[in-house]
């Protein structure tokens, strides 16, 4: 069964731009800048103003569309959020080593932006992981764990 008509909206906070190019969304923040590309989705993006309360929204829409293209309105909407998000207040992750029977060895290199891994599982090889040049590196010794 096709839905006539499926859309979603949400709000866009303060000190965040929104520009919207043939699906291709552009969010800039204070943290910089982050770009997607929906051009694989059959939605309709626009930017409006609340008539109410005058705040800007960004509204997907999706017309004569199956279950699926409604799953996906909501999916690309959780997308945005998250841009918004990382150029608000950024993300940080945090990877534990644990180790049993090999003891693991991890140092970086490459003026933080590279780890170097070596006796993971055993093996002679030693495996590097750049990073990207705004991603830096550091290693918290309390996130080495030992499982016996």
């Amino acid at each position: 069964m096709k839905t006539i008509l499926s859309s979603e909206t949400m709000d866009i906070p303060d000190g965040v731009k929104i520009k919207i190019n043939a699906k291709v969304i552009e969010v800039e923040g204070p943290r910089g800048k982050l770009t997607r590309n929906f051009k694989h989705l059959n939605l309709d993006f626009h930017l409006i103003k609340d008539e109410d309360t005058e705040k800007r929204k960004l509204k997907m829409e999706a017309w004569f569309g199956s279950r699926k293209t409604s799953a996906a309105i909501r999916t690309s909407l959780s997308r945005v959020e998250n841009l918004i998000t990382g150029v608000t207040k950024g993300y940080r992750y945090k990877i534990a080593i644990c180790l049993r029977s090999f003891p693991i060895n991890a140092s970086i290199t490459n003026s933080n932006t590279a780890i170097e891994i070596r006796n993971f599982l055993g093996e002679k090889r030693v495996s590097f992981f750049y990073s990207f040049l705004a991603i830096t590196i550091s290693i918290c010794l309390e996130m080495f764990v030992s499982l016996g």
